[in-house]
């Protein structure tokens, strides 16, 4: 996962807040303030904040990625429940670097671009999220099984509204399956297609294989859970396919978005 860029904001706590302002909002991180008790601003003869935060990208320099990671968000965080005017200019300059706020949350666009959350059901923000930023912070098995939680609770919603049953005696590959049918996900598909010209002999064959590699997503992604989801962290882990999972979840879920409510 990539480092969050502490120039951005450096740049914007210089720009700012004041000296004491920001000894208090990295005081909040994994800042070793006792490195930084020499540093006092006096009527003459004091530290600047130039000195300040000098000291500042030491420590932070001296950090492996996950803890630069949790650093650099929760000054962001403090940065704006001290000045929550600043989000423009936070987004502005992070953005460039590849980084979006989704609230006060900060996370990578190669991620989950915040931009997508209109496009899920809301029942899974929470959780989608959950699973990105566990993502950014290095915590695997706790991504995967947010990620999973996700469309754990959309297709709860879609059996309680359709009485399919209880959604805890499936697994979850048929609970994604069974949703998706009743929800009608393939005819409406069909018909989008139909609507913009397509003929049944290309509309068919295209819907059949979008059918077929939703469920192998599934039960890939029940898998991974099975293998790879413990909460704890004790189960090994591959990266590359708990970041697959968030990609998988958000295809799953825009395919569940249907009608208001959802």
């Amino acid at each position: 996962m990539k480092r969050i860029p502490w120039g951005p904001i450096r740049s914007s706590l210089t720009d700012h807040f004041s000296f004491g302002d920001i000894k208090l909002i990295v005081g909040y991180a994994d800042i070793d303030m006792s490195g930084l008790a020499h540093l006092e601003q006096k009527y003459q003869g004091g530290a600047s904040k130039s000195q300040l935060l000098s000291e500042i990208d030491k420590q932070v320099g001296a950090m492996d990625t996950e803890s630069v990671g949790i650093a650099a968000s929760i000054c962001c965080e403090e940065m704006l429940r001290k000045k929550p005017q600043l989000i423009a200019e936070l987004e502005r300059v992070l953005s460039r670097v590849g980084w979006k706020f989704s609230g006060t949350t900060l996370l990578p666009v190669e991620i989950f671009d915040v931009s997508e959350l209109k496009d899920i059901p809301e029942h899974a923000h929470e959780d989608i999220l959950k699973a990105a930023r566990r993502l950014r912070d290095g915590d695997l098995s706790g991504s995967l099984s947010a990620s999973c939680g996700a469309l754990d609770s959309v297709t709860n919603s879609i059996y309680q509204e359709f009485d399919l049953g209880d959604p805890n005696k499936a697994s979850f590959q048929e609970r994604v399956k069974r949703s998706i049918k009743a929800i009608k996900a393939k005819d409406r598909l069909v018909s989008e297609l139909q609507a913009i010209g397509w003929d049944d002999s290309d509309c068919k064959p295209l819907s059949a294989n979008l059918d077929g590699s939703l469920n192998q997503a599934a039960f890939v992604m029940q898998k991974l859970r099975s293998n790879m989801g413990d909460v704890h962290g004790t189960k090994p882990v591959i990266t590359a396919l708990v970041f697959d999972s968030i990609k998988w979840s958000l295809l799953l879920l825009r395919i569940m978005v249907t009608r208001n409510g959802f």
